[in-house]
């Protein structure tokens, strides 16, 4: 098999179809899958045929691999390292710190997913911890540098607001300054006129 002959992107509503057929060969609630639709990743070939899928869960900076499902299991592993591709690629623009996963085939613990230890699984977001108890995971950024990184960046992103907003306040009063003065300078050509003009009408000659 060429991966050339196959293309990874995020689902659509266009692949909504060959995934149910899919997700019901794989014995997956696909009524329930279909309402997260745009957490799945399809493999495709270049005519359409969806071939493969796994859905990507983002919560916060934890991310959760589920629901494989593959037409052909045959070649399901050589579709995976596509897959693991698309998803190692999402979790680095979505600075993610950690992935989760409860799926049981092997190759998951061959990219580097390991049983969750018991310090490991009180990380698990809540909305997760429902769900079968055996997980998978793997740290990919050290979890506290990058909540150090988070505050720094909220921060600066404070900082830059109060500065927008102090630039802001001073263009305010600049133009309402520049506008009193306008106005300061239009009352005084208007009072200049108007002295000039009862100076001329004094002087003009009576008959």
């Amino acid at each position: 098999m060429s991966t050339a002959e196959y293309r990874v992107c995020r689902a659509t509503i266009d692949h909504l179809q060959q995934l149910r057929a899919l997700w019901q060969a794989a014995e997956l609630p696909a009524w329930e899958l279909e309402k997260r639709l745009t957490e799945f990743q399809v493999i495709e070939t270049q005519q359409g045929v969806v071939v493969g899928a796994v859905g990507l869960q983002i919560h916060e900076k934890q991310g959760r691999i589920h629901s494989e499902a593959f037409a052909d299991r045959a070649v399901a592993d050589q579709l995976r390292w596509l897959l693991w591709d698309r998803i190692s690629s999402i979790a680095q623009n979505y600075g993610l710190v950690r992935l989760w996963t409860q799926e049981r085939d092997p190759f998951w613990q061959k990219v580097g997913m390991e049983p969750a230890t018991i310090e490991e699984l009180k990380k698990l977001p809540p909305s997760w911890k429902s769900l079968y108890p055996r997980w998978l995971t793997l740290q990919l950024r050290d979890e506290a540098a990058a909540a150090a990184l988070e505050r720094e960046f909220a921060l600066f992103e404070q900082a830059e607001r109060q500065r927008t907003q102090r630039a802001l306040k001073h263009a305010r009063a600049v133009r309402t300054l520049a506008s009193l003065l306008v106005a300061a300078l239009l009352i005084f050509v208007f009072v200049t006129l108007v002295h000039l003009l009862i100076q001329s009408a004094r002087h003009q000659p009576r008959f």
